[in-house]
């Protein structure tokens, strides 16, 4: 099994610092556009291998793609992070081209692939993946959702004083700081409605801080989270290779499932003005 992480900044590097602990692959490549980035935090992960106890072949590589040949899954991280301010949406102009440009460039050399993008703004990224590739949509997929659910539990926890693990809670909708929906009316704590044991008060503030979860972080530490963010990418790269059955809420196109088509008009509509280009 060959995995390949597209992206050596903070969010990929932590990505492919989760897979190669958890032994996901037996090769994993890190590829960065910026000059020995890449081989050196692919050095820097190989030398923990033997302190924490795992086999995965990490290499790095600065932009040369036939060194992914033969991945089974591509993580995409790489495009410019938000700073204090920006919204999602605003990375669109730049992003747009960069996520392009390596889905085409992966697929020369891993025409089977799998592909999980990260890249922001996410929805608008992976609906970019979808249309300039032309592969079918059970291959492009956005971690988006299966990071606010994490984030939501979180927050969740945080008021009910209890392990985050013992809740089962998903968020829906897009990935961006007035689209996601927090479905606390769903959620669960082993089994019991989190309803009980939370006032309104206390719901609509969770509801409100999982919404804005990535804003405030990017707030406090100047740039994207990335710890959380990697952690999901690794994740969906787990449920794929282990064929785990497991279900995470993700960016999806969808043909008629639960009533809709593809993704919402707002995204198409957002790339082609700010990339230029009518997808």
């Amino acid at each position: 099994m060959k995995v390949t992480v597209v992206g050596a900044g903070a969010v990929g590097a932590t990505c492919a610092d989760n897979i190669a602990r958890k032994e996901l692959c037996t090769e994993l490549v890190l590829l960065d556009i910026k000059e020995g980035i890449a081989e050196g935090k692919a050095q820097d992960m190989m030398q923990t291998a033997t302190l924490l106890g795992f086999d995965t072949k990490i290499t790095g590589s600065t932009n040369d793609y036939t060194k992914t040949a033969g991945s089974d899954v591509v993580v995409i991280t790489s495009g410019l992070p938000r700073k204090p301010g920006m919204t999602r949406e605003e990375l669109i102009g730049v992003n747009a081209g960069i996520v392009k440009g390596v889905c085409e460039n992966i697929l020369k050399h891993s025409p089977n692939a799998i592909i999980i993008v990260i890249s922001n703004p996410m929805d608008t990224m992976t609906y970019l993946a979808l249309k300039s590739t032309g592969l079918p949509k059970n291959r492009i997929i956005g971690m988006g959702g299966t990071l606010d659910s994490s984030r939501f539990k979180y927050q969740l926890s945080q008021h009910l004083g209890c392990s985050p693990s013992d809740l089962n809670s998903v968020v829906v909708g897009g990935h961006g700081d007035t689209t996601m929906i927090p479905l606390i009316s769903k959620a669960t704590w082993n089994s019991a409605p989190v309803t009980n044991f939370l006032s309104a008060e206390q719901q609509e503030k969770i509801v409100k801080d999982t919404m804005v979860g990535g804003a405030t972080l990017t707030a406090l530490i100047g740039t994207s989270a990335w710890y959380a963010p990697g952690a999901a990418g690794a994740a969906l790269v787990e449920a794929i290779v282990r064929d785990e059955k497991k279900l995470f809420t993700c960016c999806v196109a969808l043909d008629g499932e639960y009533g809709q088509k593809t993704f919402a008009l707002v995204y198409r509509l957002q790339l082609a003005k700010m990339a230029g280009k009518n997808y």
